[in-house]
């Protein structure tokens, strides 16, 4: 006997890409915050995530992408927003300097990424795992960083 108002089993819906793309930086932020703190090598970390967490609904190419470029261009990515801290970067906080990478990354590397996006995303990263007001402080960097490199995308933003 079947009971005929019972609806019919639904698939899981696959994530927009966008939720894809947030878990690939959460995850990201996550494996850096250990690579900063472990010293580990970045490779052995990215294969332990891969292996320790459900990354379905996760874009890993993005994962990949961030975690390998941050830790292969850190010492571009701390000079290019060095120039607007108010503290030493030894002084930041661990998830704070990880989050910095991260949106200096995309503000530099990914330019498909709108820069309001990098930084949004960024804050959004810095609100979930940061102290307090870190996403205010992370935002205030991240925003002069993009008047510096990505100035010609915000001029067309402001003139339309």
């Amino acid at each position: 006997m079947t009971d005929e108002s019972s609806p019919a089993p639904r698939k899981a819906k696959k994530p927009s890409l966008t939720a894809q793309r947030r878990s690939a930086r959460s995850f990201a932020l996550q494996a850096l915050y250990q690579w900063q703190m472990a010293g580990q090598p970045i490779n052995e970390i990215e294969a332990q995530f891969r292996v320790d967490n459900d990354m379905s609904g996760t874009d890993v190419k993005l994962f990949s992408e961030i975690l390998k470029g941050v830790a292969t261009s850190k010492g571009d990515l701390d000079e290019a927003y060095r120039p607007f801290l108010d503290r030493a970067l030894e002084d930041l906080d661990p998830v704070e300097l990880a989050v910095l990478r991260i949106g200096s990354y995309e503000l530099i590397n990914r330019i498909e990424v709108p820069y309001r996006v990098a930084i949004n995303e960024s804050v959004d990263l810095a609100k979930i795992f940061g102290a307090t007001d870190s996403h205010r402080y992370v935002n205030g960097i991240l925003d002069k960083l993009a008047q510096r490199v990505r100035m010609t995308e915000i001029r067309a933003a402001r003139g339309k």
